[in-house]
């Protein structure tokens, strides 16, 4: 081959490869750009759907994926069911079958942070997975790779802050569990090629602007406190205190339904996490991984692994606050992005 085709066969090989790198993402069922909503309860999505205009249900590998256009943004809402495998492979075959621009999880959470209340709804700025772990003999650090904390050679990588190994999880009474976290490897478009290590998994700044900007009222009493029309509320079906919307820190997800006061103390102390659930972080991963922008917005439900009584989390649940709030600060953000990107669209 001479020196001009191999030169053009460069050429020919770098324009197809920026092609490709421009081109739209494939979209197996539909093609129209969309957020994708994901939610791990049926109630929450329930009252989603019913808000969407122009809904169309498609049916993909037994999920129900619903599209239509919610407070001015054309969306795709799917219930993805409770656990991180559930919602990484929901949410996979949502951005698989359908144009996906960003991502928003909506559902309900444990609470860490013992300052917020039942019912407040949490918008983190990261998310991570604590429960992903690399399990010591004891509470030394590991050195199966011959220098301590050193995991290299089980292509692994403990997690740190601020530079320093993350301490593990001791019980109560102060024996070691060996429970080290660790970070997870993931590939990306444009990452390098051997992949990289990840323990935080940060949020949409502008999605998070728009979430610090919105101001719902937030129900005391759920819908179905009150039985008809100008009826008084059953007080025992609300709660003592008004929720609020608390935007930043960090929410934790793992594969253990969390009801251990000290793991929930210890992801506070050591993390500063404010939040806990089985889904959020898995999403976020699969989005990090396929370069699209999310938000999560989480409504509490309870103190994580609380062992006293809390008529407000009973009174949370038999009225439907936790989904009512929840819903109502979904569809704030989605009428808040929607008129962030109102002026753009006039423009053109």
């Amino acid at each position: 081959m001479t020196d001009t085709f191999r030169a053009l066969a460069f050429v020919l090989a770098l324009f197809a490869h920026s092609a490709a790198a421009a081109a739209p993402r494939a979209c197996l069922s539909e093609c129209t750009p969309r957020i994708g909503i994901v939610s791990a309860f049926g109630e929450e999505a329930a009252i989603l759907v019913k808000e969407t205009r122009g809904a169309r249900t498609w049916t993909i590998n037994g999920n129900r994926f619903t599209t239509g256009t919610l407070r001015g943004n054309r969306v795709v809402i799917v219930l993805s069911g409770v656990s991180m495998i559930n919602a990484a492979m929901t949410t996979q075959t949502l951005i698989d079958h359908f144009r996906i621009e960003r991502l928003v999880m909506s559902g309900i959470s444990g609470g860490i942070d013992p300052a917020h209340h039942v019912g407040d709804v949490l918008v983190p700025e990261t998310w991570a997975m604590p429960m992903e772990v690399y399990w010591h003999h004891d509470g030394s650090l590991p050195a199966p790779c011959g220098a301590p904390a050193d995991l290299s050679c089980l292509g692994l990588r403990l997690a740190t802050l601020d530079g320093k190994t993350i301490a593990p999880f001791t019980l109560s009474g102060g024996a070691a569990t060996g429970l080290f976290m660790r970070e997870n490897h993931a590939t990306r478009p444009g990452g390098a090629t051997q992949g990289e290590y990840v323990f935080d998994y940060r949020v949409d700044a502008a999605m998070l602007a728009v979430a610090k900007e919105i101001a719902p009222t937030l129900a005391i009493c759920g819908p179905k406190a009150t039985r008809a029309a100008g009826d008084a509320p059953d007080p025992k079906l609300c709660v003592g205190t008004r929720p609020r919307i608390v935007v930043g820190g960090r929410g934790v997800s793992g594969t253990a339904f969390l009801a251990n006061p000290a793991y929930r103390s210890y992801l506070f102390e050591q993390l500063g996490a404010q939040t806990v659930d089985m889904e959020t972080a898995s999403l976020a991963h699969v989005a990090y991984v396929n370069g699209i922008p999310y938000i999560a917005l989480r409504s509490l439900s309870d103190l994580a692994g609380a062992q006293e009584f809390n008529a407000d989390v009973g009174a949370l649940f038999a009225s439907g606050l936790a989904e009512a709030n929840e819903s109502a600060v979904t569809l704030a953000f989605l009428a808040a992005w929607s008129e962030r990107k109102a002026p753009r669209r006039r423009g053109r």
